[in-house]
C-alpha cells in the first residue's frame, strides 16, 4: 500500500508544478485546436456491454503551436470535457454476477509539454457518477424512441459521488522509415488506479508534428492539434498492458471481483485529405473482472471536417 500512497502524491506534487509554471501572459493565449473522440462497442464488435460507449471533446488553448510541444508546463492547456457509459452485459435484466451500470462524466485540465525530448501530458480531471450525471436518464430516454429496452440495470447504478482524479503520460517518439514508434508510460489516481505500459506504431505522416491525444477507454490516439499535415491513408498499431489497483467502478466487496491486470490491444487507419480527415479505430479490451466472459472489441471514431 505504500507505493500506492506514493503514487498518488508524486501525482499532486506533479499537478501543483505545473500550476506553477503556468505562463505570465496567459491573457494572450487563442484556441489552437480541437480533439473529439466517440467510442462505442457498437461500432466494434456490435454489442452493447461492458465498456459500452463514451464521448470526449478537447478544447487546446496557448499562444502558438508550430508542430512541437513547449519545454514548459503551463504553456499549452487542453480543456477536457468526457462521458463514459459501463454497463452489464444485459441492460435490461443484468445478471447477479455481472457489473453495476455506471455513469461517468468528467471535467479536467491538462498540460502538454517536453522534457528532455521526452512527450509529458500531465493533469486532473473531476469525475462525477451516479444518476447526478444524467447519463442514465439519456441513455433510457433513448431506447425510449428506438422502441429499445428500457436499461432495467440503473436500479442498481453506481452512486452518486465526484471523484478528483490524477492522470501523467511520458512517452518518447522515435523514427520507423515514414512512420514512428512511440513506447509511453502513465499512471494514474482517483476514479481508478493504476500504473499502464505500452507501445504504438505509425506507419505513415498521421500524428507527425500533431498534438496527440489518448482516448481512456480504448488508448486510440487522436489529433487534437494540427502540425505537419501530410495526405494519403496511414496506419496504426499498439497496446499496453496495466495493473489497476483499485477502481470505483469496480468496488471491493461487490458483486464481481477486480482483475488487476489488464490488456489493450488496437489497430485504426487515418485519412488526410485537404482539409478534412477521418480516423477509424478498434480496440480489444481484456476482461476488466474475473467474472467477465471475455474480452471485447470497441471502435473508435474521430471526424474533423473544416469548411
Amino acid at each position: 500500500m505504500s507505493g500506492y500512497r506514493a503514487l498518488k502524491a508524486g501525482l499532486v506534487g506533479l499537478a501543483c508544478l505545473a500550476g506553477l509554471c503556468a505562463p505570465a501572459r496567459a491573457e494572450e493565449r487563442v484556441t489552437l485546436g480541437w480533439g473529439r473522440m466517440f467510442h462505442n462497442d457498437a461500432i466494434g464488435d456490435g454489442n452493447d456491454r461492458w465498456q459500452s460507449g463514451g464521448y470526449s471533446v478537447s478544447m487546446v488553448r496557448g499562444v502558438s503551436y508550430g508542430g512541437t510541444l513547449p519545454a514548459s508546463p503551463g504553456e499549452i492547456l487542453e480543456f477536457r470535457l468526457a462521458a463514459d457509459i459501463m454497463a452489464p452485459a444485459n441492460l435490461s435484466s443484468p445478471a447477479a454476477d455481472d457489473r453495476r451500470y455506471a455513469g461517468a462524466l468528467s471535467f479536467g485540465v491538462h498540460t502538454h509539454f517536453d522534457w528532455k525530448g521526452t512527450e509529458i501530458s500531465l493533469g486532473g480531471d473531476l469525475v462525477a457518477t451516479g444518476p447526478q450525471t444524467g447519463i442514465g436518464r439519456f441513455q433510457s430516454w433513448v431506447h425510449e424512441r428506438l422502441d429499445m429496452p428500457v436499461p432495467g440495470a440503473l436500479d442498481d447504478q453506481i452512486e452518486n459521488g465526484i471523484h478528483p482524479t490524477l492522470l501523467a503520460e511520458a512517452g518518447r517518439s522515435y523514427a520507423l522509415g515514414s512512420g514512428a514508434a512511440r513506447p509511453f508510460v502513465q499512471v494514474q489516481a482517483g476514479a481508478e488506479t493504476l500504473v499502464r505500459l505500452g507501445a504504438d506504431l505509425t506507419f505513415g505522416g498521421f500524428g507527425q508534428g500533431d498534438l496527440m491525444l489518448r482516448d481512456g477507454a480504448t488508448g486510440l490516439r487522436y489529433r487534437a492539434v494540427e502540425g505537419d499535415r501530410k495526405g494519403g491513408i496511414s496506419f496504426v498499431l499498439g497496446g499496453d498492458v496495466a495493473h489497476v489497483f483499485d477502481s470505483i467502478y469496480l468496488p471491493e466487496g461487490g458483486a464481481v471481483t477486480l482483475t488487476p491486470d489488464r490488456l489493450r490491444l488496437r489497430a485504426g487507419v487515418h485519412w488526410q485529405g485537404v482539409r478534412n480527415s477521418v480516423f477509424y479505430g478498434v480496440s480489444y479490451l481484456s476482461p476488466e473482472f474475473e467474472e467477465q466472459s471475455s474480452g471485447q472489441l470497441v471502435g473508435g471514431l474521430s471526424v474533423n471536417l473544416k469548411f
